[in-house]
């Protein structure tokens, strides 16, 4: 059997990491980066480091703890963490907001990194019973359908509204 490393060593992890920065730096195209972004991360990685960025940018403005916490609904101590690499050294971030501060981005409504039904198509398997439920919503005849919304009025007397609750309230428009 093969011996393999469970772990790269500092200067194999070196080496990876900075042709990632080549590869991203030599993109011209917004949407090539969007791309292979898309492919090398997931929703939620895409989501957070999305969020380290807009904190950075917020703290940069002198906007405090909980402006920022209900802002965008983050813990205090991911808003610590990146204080704390603004701090310690954050040039990436500084150079990141500067290079995008005042400039007319637009966003394509079907951003490969935000569209979540992207996500569904590439990774069917992870999503499938979500799928499999908005199937049986989509086919579901008048007698199934009134079940189903039987089933979300029980689910509306909880306390807290899972996401799930929130999904089938609105696949079944009720």
């Amino acid at each position: 059997m093969a011996n393999i490393k469970s772990r790269l060593s500092k200067n194999e992890l070196g080496k990876i990491f900075y042709k990632l920065c080549l590869a991203v730096s030599r993109t011209k195209k917004p949407e090539k980066a969007a791309d292979f972004l898309r492919d090398l991360l997931s929703y939620q990685e895409a989501e957070m480091i999305a969020k380290r960025l807009k904190i950075a940018e917020m703290l940069l403005s002198e906007m405090g703890y909980e402006g920022i916490r209900k802002k965008i609904k983050v813990s205090h101590g991911t808003i610590a963490r990146v204080q704390e690499w603004l701090k310690i050294s954050g040039d990436g971030y500084r150079w990141a907001i500067e290079e995008t501060k005042n400039k007319n981005i637009e966003i394509k409504k079907e951003c490969p990194v935000m569209e979540i039904n992207a996500i569904k198509k590439r990774y069917p398997m992870y999503y499938w019973p979500e799928i499999v439920l908005e199937e049986i919503i989509k086919t579901a005849n008048k007698k199934q359908a009134d079940k189903l919304k039987n089933i979300l009025d029980q689910m509306s007397k909880m306390k807290s509204k899972t996401r799930l609750y929130k999904q089938l309230k609105k696949l079944v428009k009720y």
